[in-house]
């Protein structure tokens, strides 16, 4: 296949990508697929195979592939111009069609790009002056914050995007003249040989000049672009790593010094460092930008459904990619990346092919002007370096871009053309070359390759940070309370119902009259700390944030089409969250806090199913935003453990108190160091490790069994089995029981703490035992515990030893009943074999009929458990329960805390959770 040939394939194949891309605008908007409709796509395609025909004539051995990848690029542009502001989308087709035709002028006009070089320094002259141009009063203009338009009458244009081009020109000519003098370091500056001054004072001249006008200009993309294009132009022409390492050291000078000289510079890097500080204002459109490429996830909202278009300001001029993103997803956005990685590898294949060093060395200064410029914008809008206001080559809005990408392609277009590989120009170049000049080209391959992979290394680089955004933050990004760009756009679409086991509905959306959705909260409190809440202005929080996804319809799908539908981007209602937790235990355990300030889990031990888990004090989802507000009037913040919105039950720490003893008898009975039966001295105090261990209000128990001195949760008995277990196998025994694990939980769960070990006295280990944190050291004071943990713990005794995953959603449903998800109960450890596990259970039945949790007592049912009383250190208590029931086959377990409870009010309060359990499975 001919070069031309394959051009026009490759043109064939993008051409679907752009009428499918304007297709799926027009039926997102409400229109009907026609040929009239689809008339623009069309229309750039016959002019891309007209443009093929003149490359045909004039170029018939130009690259193959830039052709069709400008194609694809500018339509892609085009696409989203009339989806962002359809009002400049004729203008910018008109300006693609004079680009188009400017290439087939240069094509035309330009045979010898050395003859056009012979004028090097004319062009340099001539792309000063048009770099000075829009500073001269009258006709010059700003915006953005940059002296950078000339305007007549209604025209304005662009001089630096030709500018930078004639730079590019007079650079390869100069380079293709003198690379052997900057090859060789003949002047010596201190410590340091350079090429001679005379070479090096042109090049010195024009940087200085041009970066000058730039910098008058506030134009620092234009800067950034010009600069990095001259290091890569140096660098290929003279394999001088001691340029790259001179110019990145002048670049950092020169920021240092840019930044402390320019306001405009400052602002751009406090933006770049924290967006987010100034949301509203100066850091808005990049805010808005990385919001929409969050929405965006992997496979994007769909075309013409995103909301970057109507929320980020200018989005089709700087900030078109986000729009992309969103809309096309990561998937697209990466592919739009792609594209200019083949263009760069296009080109470099261009500049290896050159006859010559001048054609040579303007291939890879356009290439570049065109990947740099790509990567410096898209860099920008994501957050990898700080914003420079420079346009996406072929894509975003403006005719002088577009005017200037397509001269490049012209260009590149000639250079390819020209090269070494077209007809009988291989021998004339041969013959006119040295072996040297071989061993030449040899070195240049290998230095376009060493750039190449920098190319490579820079998109790369762009492609992890919008994985980052768009997949790996994108929950983070969308729950941040500012962001009501993901709450509105999610407001067009109905989430999903969270309902209990029993079907009592706790949130739901309800459509407003003007076709919105507002959530809703019909059961009030029950279960608010589970359910969470969904705010426009302050985010997600609880099952509503751990579940978003399938409450928004994006995953957990129960059927094909439901997948297809989230693909293409159709608003279709979420899923629907199904909770273990049943409403009456819930309801009983919220009432046994009510007035309190603690919390209260039930768990069936067997499974891990979580039945209620209750905090007090406690809120209603529909008073959120009240609530926060007032608490950040107030100073205090929503997650601190002074707000009525902290899980007490999953993210409080406290000393478990008496209810430890029932891990250290476990522990204790599993490495035989003592038994129910063994003996022990229970004094009302006594000194374990030079300092007292006492029992409550000192009481003095005589000559007990170790299970009569559970019965009465005797601390000084348990003190001494601390001692002879020892810290490690007491701290390896709380471990088995997971503390200090991360226990993956549906709602954030904080870490239960145990010392290290090596670090516990004798005195700590005696008070460990009895559930009492006294140390100081690098390490935590333990044991600390949260109430699930203490749940989890009891679930070990009342299930063979074994604790089972504890887990919150039962199942997830489609908008149709069909069901995509069903929790399957696991395992998560093993603490204690099942005889250690039905003895400790045996004891913890005497705690209840004939110790300290008589409170807990059942009529008609055995129930077993431990109590518990943690001292706060302000001379108040919290009062824990941790009990089971029934006690020869518990179907329930339920943890207990009051803060600052008096004693036996844990075991009242956990006695009703109990007994509603016990109902509800029809076992009372």
């Amino acid at each position: 296949m001919t070069r031309r040939n394959l051009e026009l394939l490759l043109l064939c194949i993008a051409a679907p990508i752009v009428i499918v891309l304007f297709g799926m605008m027009v039926v997102n908007g409400g229109q009907e697929l026609t040929f009239n409709t689809l008339g623009v796509p069309i229309g750039i395609f016959v002019a891309f195979v007209i443009a093929h025909l003149a490359v045909r004539r004039f170029a018939p051995g130009a690259d193959p592939a830039i052709l069709p990848i400008s194609f694809a690029l500018s339509g892609i542009g085009i696409a989203f111009v009339t989806r962002i502001v359809p009002d400049l989308a004729v203008r910018q087709l008109m300006w693609l069609y004079a680009g188009i035709a400017l290439m087939v002028l240069v094509l035309a006009f330009i045979r010898n790009l050395d003859k056009v070089a012979n004028y090097k320094y004319t062009l340099m002259v001539v792309g000063i002056l048009l770099l000075l141009s829009p500073l001269l009063p009258g006709i010059g203009s700003e915006s953005g914050g940059g002296q950078l338009w000339l305007r007549v009458g209604s025209f304005s244009f662009q001089p630096g995007e030709l500018a930078k081009i004639l730079i590019v020109v007079f650079l390869a000519g100069y380079l293709a003249a003198n690379r052997e003098m900057l090859s060789v370091f003949t002047w010596d500056v201190g410590p340091f040989r350079l090429p001679s001054l005379p070479t090096l004072l042109p090049l010195i001249v024009m940087w200085a000049l041009a970066f000058l006008v730039v910098v008058l200009e506030k134009d620092l993309g234009l800067a950034l672009v010009l600069f990095a294009v001259f290091v890569v132009m140096l660098y290929v022409a003279t394999g001088k790593k001691f340029y790259l390492v001179v110019s990145l050291g002048l670049a950092a000078v020169a920021a240092v010094a840019l930044y402390f000289m320019m306001g405009h510079v400052q602002t751009r890097v406090s933006i770049w460092l924290d967006p987010f500080a100034d949301a509203q204002n100066k850091g808005l459109q990049l805010v808005q930008s990385i919001y929409s490429m969050a929405d965006g996830d992997l496979f994007g909202t769909g075309i013409g459904r995103g909301m970057g278009a109507s929320v980020i300001p200018v989005a089709e001029s700087d900030f078109i990619f986000p729009v992309i993103a969103e809309e096309v997803g990561l998937l697209g956005a990466a592919g739009v990346l792609l594209l200019y990685l083949c263009f760069a590898i296009r080109g470099m294949v261009t500049a290896a092919r050159a006859k010559s060093d001048v054609s040579s060395f303007i291939a890879v200064g356009l290439t570049s002007i065109i990947v740099l410029q790509a990567f410096i914008i898209v860099g920008g809008v994501t957050r990898v370096i700080p914003l420079t206001g420079i346009t996406l080559p072929f894509i975003s809005q403006g005719g002088s871009s577009l005017i200037a990408s397509f001269v490049i392609v012209g260009c590149l277009l000639r250079c390819g053309d020209e090269g070494t590989g077209v007809g009988e120009e291989v021998k004339q170049a041969t013959t006119a070359l040295s072996a040297n000049s071989v061993l030449g080209r040899v070195a240049l391959g290998k230095r376009l390759t060493g750039t190449m992979i920098m190319f490579s290394a820079l998109f790369a680089v762009l492609v992890a940070n919008l994985t980052f955004i768009m997949v790996i933050q994108a929950d983070y990004y969308q729950n941040l309370p500012g962001n009501g760009h993901t709450m509105a756009r999610e407001a067009k679409t109905e989430r999903g119902t969270i309902s209990t086991y029993d079907g009592v509905v706790l949130a739901q959306s309800v459509q407003n009259e003007n076709g919105s959705y507002e959530r809703v909260y019909p059961a009030g409190t029950l279960a608010a700390h589970i359910v969470g809440y969904a705010s426009e202005k302050y985010g997600t929080s609880g099952i509503e944030a751990a579940y978003n996804t399938a409450l928004k319809g994006q995953e957990n799908f129960a059927t094909w089409s439901d997948a297809l539908n989230s693909l293409a981007g159709v608003n279709a209602p979420g899923n629907d969250v199904t909770l273990t937790v049943n409403s009456k235990i819930q309801q009983a355990a919220q009432d046994a806090l009510n007035g309190r300030v603690g919390a209260c889990v039930a768990i069936d031990p067997e499974t891990g199913a979580v039945l209620a888990l209750a905090s007090a004090p406690t809120y209603d989802a529909a008073d959120v935003e009240d609530i926060i507000a007032g608490a950040a009037g107030s100073g205090a913040a929503a997650s601190t453990d002074s707000s009525v919105l902290f899980n007490r039950a999953t993210q409080a720490l406290y000393a478990p108190g008496s209810t430890f003893k029932m891990i250290t008898l476990a522990t204790a009975l599993e490495n035989g160091v003592a038994d129910e039966n063994t003996m022990y001295d229970a004094p009302g105090t006594m000194d374990i490790g030079n300092a007292p261990v006492t029992n409550a209000k000192d009481v003095d128990y005589g000559r007990v069994t170790l299970a009569r001195a559970t019965e009465v949760s005797a601390n000084t008995v348990f003190g001494q089995l601390g001692v002879q277990i020892g810290p490690d196998r007491l701290v390896a025994g709380a471990e088995k029981f997971e503390f200090n694990q991360d226990v993956s939980f549906d709602l954030p769960l904080a870490k239960s703490l145990m010392p290290k070990p090596s670090e516990m006295t004798e005195w700590e280990t005696a008070w460990a035992a009895c559930g009492e944190p006294v140390g100081e050291h690098e390490s935590p004071a333990g044991p600390q515990a949260t109430v699930l943990e203490m749940a989890l713990a009891g679930c070990a005794i009342a299930n063979d030893g074994t604790i089972m995953q504890p887990y919150l959603v039962d199942g997830i449903y489609n908008a149709s009943g069909k069901r995509s998800f069903t929790a399957q109960p696991a395992k998560l450890g093993q603490a204690v074999g099942k005889a250690t596990a039905d003895r400790v259970l045996t004891v913890l039945r005497g705690v209840v009929t004939d110790g300290t949790g008589t409170a807990a007592r059942i009529n008609g049912v055995d129930v077993a458990g431990k109590t518990g009383t943690a001292e706060r250190g302000d001379g108040t208590s919290n009062s824990w329960f941790v009990g089971m029931a029934p006690a020869d086959n518990p179907r329930v377990v339920v943890a207990v805390v009051i803060e600052k409870g008096e004693s036996g009010a844990g075991a009242g309060a956990a006695r009703g959770v109990l007994e509603t359990a016990l109902q509800v499975q029809g076992l009372a």
